[in-house]
């Protein structure tokens, strides 16, 4: 009967629930979780802003500066003769040369290009060896045509040639611009 009792005072206004206890508001620790978040991504984002800003300036500090030469200058190898044509000059007794010289070094400018003629006759023999130097300077990667005043022609001339065989060297220095 106890039971019954029970039930009855909750009808006659008895409480039926028990009363809510208040919760407190979990808002402000979730704020300075997100806050500790935000902090911790502006950190690394620092982080490799610096780290990759102090790596492209070492990676330009080092394009600035020349690197050496790859390898011992050759005047023989970098110059080549892309086309040569001799001519007499006038009067038929002089060997004009005009020749087409390329440099293909990549690092080494040439200057006071040093040359040799030959002169062969028909039984294939050198009747003239002449040796000359060409004034002018070829930059790397550059061609330049120059002409030659060589020898007196020789007479019995089958066929010629002329070949490089030095030069003076200079390291090229970049164009800044």
């Amino acid at each position: 009967m106890h039971f019954l009792q029970e039930l009855a005072g909750q009808r006659n206004g008895g409480i039926m629930f028990e009363t809510p206890k208040e919760i407190k508001p979990s808002a402000s620790k979730g704020m300075w979780t997100g806050i500790a978040v935000v902090a911790v991504l502006i950190a690394v984002g620092a982080y490799f802003y610096i780290n990759h800003k102090g790596t492209s300036n070492k990676q330009t500090a080092a394009a600035a500066t020349p690197a050496p030469p790859a390898g011992d200058a050759d005047a023989v190898r970098d110059l080549k003769i892309q086309r040569a044509t001799m001519d007499k000059d006038r009067t038929g007794t002089t060997a004009i040369w005009v020749v087409s010289i390329e440099n293909k070094s990549a690092t080494y400018s040439y200057s006071n290009i040093q040359y040799e003629t030959t002169y062969v006759g028909a039984n294939n023999n050198a009747i003239l060896v002449n040796k000359g130097t060409i004034a002018t300077t070829i930059p790397p990667g550059e061609q330049k045509n120059s002409q030659v005043n060589d020898a007196l022609y020789p007479a019995g001339t089958a066929w010629y040639k002329i070949r490089i065989t030095g030069a003076t060297p200079a390291v090229a220095t970049p164009n800044p611009f």
